[in-house]
């Protein structure tokens, strides 16, 4: 599912031994899920319910479930069992993805940065223990941060695609300000407006990006190079929007397989290079 889903973060994920590995995948597996129930057109409520209330099961240790648990609380139940993963944070990934359902709008950027806390800042929460970390609640915010930023990247890629299920994470203030309406971004247009409009964004993105990498030399083992990796590729794609000139309504922002390969020797060096503060 990781694999098949998010190919940078399934990137990432590999640099982490065994064990790690298979729980961030659970963790990743358990997220996906509630996040296509939140896709999901009608009776969204009532599946979402379900899968927070499997969830919680899951990490407390008490499947419950006719025919047995779903391979996914499975793997989870197992995750938690092996390291100390947070029920608050899938609680707040919740709440996030209560706001996808209820239609949330995105007045300004503290809406927009609630949003992207929620579904995605939390999951620096659930990842960091598995990892194992020092520093205290500080590497928790840079988790919190980096996790921000993989979601604003996602959204400033997908800005077509979510149109297409009628959604608009864009802050309607910055859009005002740039003169970007919702018909022109539903006609496709990329004016200088826009592109100024995903240059904002981007420098947010950046900025968090910039923020989150001072917890990685908190992070234990090979989990830093994994972070550190799929962080350099997420943020590639902001990269490639650029090249793109912006466009992201006929052209997807990505980074291939082979670009973030020729990444890998600066994200070693990084981990090497960087201090040691475990």
């Amino acid at each position: 599912m990781t694999r098949s889903h998010s190919k940078t973060f399934y990137f990432g994920s590999r640099f982490f031994p065994l064990a790690q590995r298979q729980a961030v995948w659970a963790v990743y597996a358990a997220c996906r899920r509630g996040d296509d129930i939140a896709d999901e057109p009608g009776g969204g409520e009532v599946a979402l319910e379900r899968w927070w209330q499997s969830t919680c099961a899951s990490l407390s240790g008490q499947q419950t479930g006719g025919g047995g648990p779903h391979p996914i609380d499975t793997a989870l139940s197992w995750a938690a069992w092996q390291f100390p993963i947070p029920q608050s944070a899938f609680h707040e990934l919740y709440l996030g993805l209560q706001m996808d359902l209820g239609g949330a709008e995105y007045r300004d950027m503290a809406d927009l940065e609630l949003y992207c806390r929620r579904v995605a800042g939390v999951v620096g929460f659930m990842i960091a223990p598995i990892c194992g970390y020092g520093g205290g609640e500080q590497t928790l915010q840079n988790a919190l941060q980096l996790g921000q930023a993989m979601q604003l990247t996602n959204i400033l890629r997908d800005v077509g695609e979510d149109l297409e299920r009628g959604r608009v994470y864009l802050p309607a203030d910055l859009m005002a300000q740039c003169g970007v309406t919702r018909a022109t971004l539903e006609a496709g247009q990329v004016t200088p407006g826009y592109r100024e409009l995903m240059r904002v964004l981007s420098a947010q993105a950046r900025a968090w990006y910039k923020q989150g990498r001072a917890g990685l030399p908190y992070l234990h083992g090979s989990g830093r190079l994994a972070v550190t990796a799929a962080a350099r590729a997420y943020e590639g794609i902001l990269d490639a929007l650029e090249a793109n000139d912006y466009d992201n309504f006929s052209r997807r922002a990505h980074v291939s397989g082979p670009r973030k390969l020729m990444m890998l020797p600066g994200a070693w060096w990084e981990v090497r290079s960087g201090p040691n503060l475990v």
